[in-house]
């Protein structure tokens, strides 16, 4: 079977599983110039690949055009386009549909091996094997080298820093400071610092002088709360609402350092070799979504000792009593010092 020349990459969602692909796809495009890449995945995620040569793009609206059997019109849509293969690193329903159509009609297709049953003993709350697995970065380049192309990750090289147009100039203002971004927020609350215990962080970051921060987030009540925080501080700064998604990008790569919650902006940071400090509640650095090449001492867990059962879900929608707040026994001193020493 000769090698595919257009493979199709499936990754519909959510944000952070997006933005990993982005360092993956960059080494596959720096080692094989000559295949090119069509990626389906939300319309938002776009701006993503823009950095890419061989990448083109494909919006996938799974709740509109493309809902139901609309996900084969969207199959044949990428079949008019050339492709040859498939790389699936979703593995879900609608990313099956999509590639068993397209495998019936002669393509070769490969499925992202997502370790289901290593991640269940990972997280289990009876005779847990507590070991590192291997990353989602690892497991989408396992996918290529399937269809015969493998990928040695540490041929990555970072894009450039996006440049920043009069409204973030203005936004960034005339300082010596660092710049650094703080998102406080995630999707479920286990995963998430207490607003109380990062407004310490920020006072104390803030007190050194040494640093210009910005608040990250989504929707009208973070935005609300961020804009709040900030308005307690002169070198604060509140982007969440203020910023198109792009506009957002390019602050983002313009950072020295980058404080998240295991949540999208963490990757986002990471795509473009921001040093990223993650803070860990019920899930854990081992399950494999370490933001991309930062090191393990970048990651503050909650205290195992105290809440011997963590990791308790792969994504911190599952959790015994007593471990909703488990991420409060990262104590904030530890946060501003791991800032200080890294950024």
């Amino acid at each position: 079977m000769p090698k595919p020349s257009h493979i199709l990459v499936i990754r519909l969602s959510a944000m952070g599983d997006v933005a990993m692909t982005v360092p993956v796809l960059q080494v596959f495009a720096k080692m094989y110039p000559e295949v090119k890449l069509t990626v389906v995945s939300k319309k938002h995620f776009k701006p993503f690949f823009k950095s890419i040569p061989t990448v083109d793009f494909i919006e996938a609206d799974v709740y509109g055009d493309h809902k139901g059997f609309g996900l084969l019109k969207l199959a044949n849509e990428a079949k008019s386009k050339g492709i040859d293969a498939v790389a699936d690193l979703h593995n879900v329903i609608r990313s099956k549909i999509i590639s068993n159509y397209l495998r019936v009609r002669g393509l070769q297709t490969a499925t992202i091996d997502k370790g289901r049953e290593e991640k269940r003993q990972l997280t289990a709350s009876e005779n847990k094997k507590f070991a590192q697995l291997k990353t989602t970065h690892q497991r989408y380049a396992d996918v290529f080298e399937k269809l015969g192309f493998p990928l040695k990750l540490s041929n990555h090289t970072f894009p450039e820093r996006q440049p920043l147009n009069k409204r973030l100039h203005s936004l960034i203002g005339q300082h010596t400071k660092k710049a650094i971004g703080i998102a406080p927020f995630a999707a479920h609350d286990s995963k998430m610092y207490p607003l109380e215990l990062i407004k310490k962080v920020i006072s104390e970051i803030h007190k050194t002088e040494k640093f210009k921060i910005f608040l990250f987030g989504g929707g009208k009540e973070e935005e609300e709360t961020l804009k709040d925080i900030a308005s307690n501080f002169e070198n604060v700064e509140n982007v969440a609402g203020q910023l198109t998604f792009e506009e957002e990008l390019a602050l983002i790569s313009n950072l020295d350092g980058m404080l998240s919650m295991d949540s999208g902006n963490g990757h986002l940071a990471a795509m473009f070799g921001i040093p990223v400090i993650t803070l860990w509640g019920v899930t854990h650095p081992f399950a494999g979504f370490v933001p991309f090449n930062q090191p393990m001492a970048n990651q503050l867990t909650a205290d195992r000792e105290q809440y011997p059962l963590i990791p308790t879900s792969v994504y911190g929608n599952k959790f015994p009593e007593g471990y909703n707040n488990a991420i409060q026994s990262i104590k904030p001193e530890k946060v501003v010092n791991a800032v200080l020493k890294t950024f």
